[in-house]
């Protein structure tokens, strides 16, 4: 669980790391239309890289509540061209943001180096791509289909279902040819979940851990936040910052996140106390 590989590559998970989100979609929740030519998507990127982050996540598909679900030759152009071209520029992770295992077919020829699935590889098809790109994929837990969001989500045992899930989908990627090592798993924070149960996860991360796969979380910007700082007039990043610290205090070794800046920054203080290294930050 301590690194990563893909394409020849290695990526450390012995320190936690950020992946900077690059949505060229004309309506994400937080930036949607900001990156949708390549120009200012490659500005974005090398803005994230220089920033501190290690990986870039792309994604051609708002998947915020009542979004509507696009084509699949749309995202297909909004993302490939993309990929190409960052590929071309940067020498970087690259994940791919998709469930259409089209898309994911095409993505893994263009160069990325991880899938990143909203919906676990459940939809027809996704598997066998997966399994024959032979790259990581990220499985997130959530329960309804694409363009669709649970109202009033109900668990019995949130994180017993959600570990149950999980197990459920890392056999049928096993079955599929798709080797344990090679999985990343999303407790999927917003999706088909209450803020209640949000925090719920954020406060028990450590359970997950009985899965022995390296964690992925996604809650930057989202409504947990802001519903938490919905006193305040206009609330930056600091309650983001907060919440990705919480979890890789919790040993989560991913965070993904729009505020690259402050998060790297954050996590790198996080590092200190959790590695135990003191030393050179005492001085008197």
């Amino acid at each position: 669980m301590n690194s990563l590989h893909s394409r020849g590559r290695r990526l450390s998970l012995a320190v936690p790391q950020v992946m900077g989100i690059l949505n060229v979609t004309p309506d994400s929740f937080f930036d949607g239309g900001n990156y949708c030519s390549i120009d200012t998507a490659l500005y974005r990127v090398e803005q994230m890289l220089a920033e501190g982050a290690s990986l870039i996540d792309i994604g051609g598909e708002s998947t915020r509540p009542d979004a509507q679900v696009i084509s699949l030759e749309e995202e297909l152009q909004r993302v490939i061209p993309v990929i190409e071209a960052i590929a071309a520029r940067f020498d970087t992770w690259l994940s791919i943001d998709t469930y259409k295992p089209e898309v994911m077919a095409q993505a893994a020829v263009s160069g990325v180096h991880l899938i990143n699935d909203i919906m676990a590889l459940q939809i027809p098809g996704a598997l066998e791509v997966a399994a024959a790109s032979n790259l990581p994929i990220c499985l997130m837990h959530r329960r309804s289909q694409p363009g669709m969001m649970e109202r009033r989500p109900h668990y019995h045992q949130l994180l017993f279902e959600m570990i149950a899930f999980f197990q459920e989908r890392m056999t049928a990627c096993q079955a599929a040819g798709i080797a344990k090592a090679r999985l990343l798993l999303d407790p999927g924070f917003g999706f088909d979940k209450t803020v209640e149960h949000n925090y719920q996860i954020l406060g028990n991360l450590k359970q997950l851990h009985t899965l022995s796969r390296p964690l992925l979380i996604g809650l930057s910007r989202k409504s947990m936040i802001r519903y938490a700082l919905a006193d305040l007039k206009d609330p930056g990043a600091s309650g983001s910052v907060a919440a990705a610290v919480i979890a890789v205090m919790q040993g989560v070794r991913i965070v993904r996140v729009h505020d690259v800046r402050e998060t790297v920054e954050a996590l790198r203080i996080a590092s200190r106390v959790l590695d135990g290294n003191f030393g050179s930050l005492i001085h008197d």
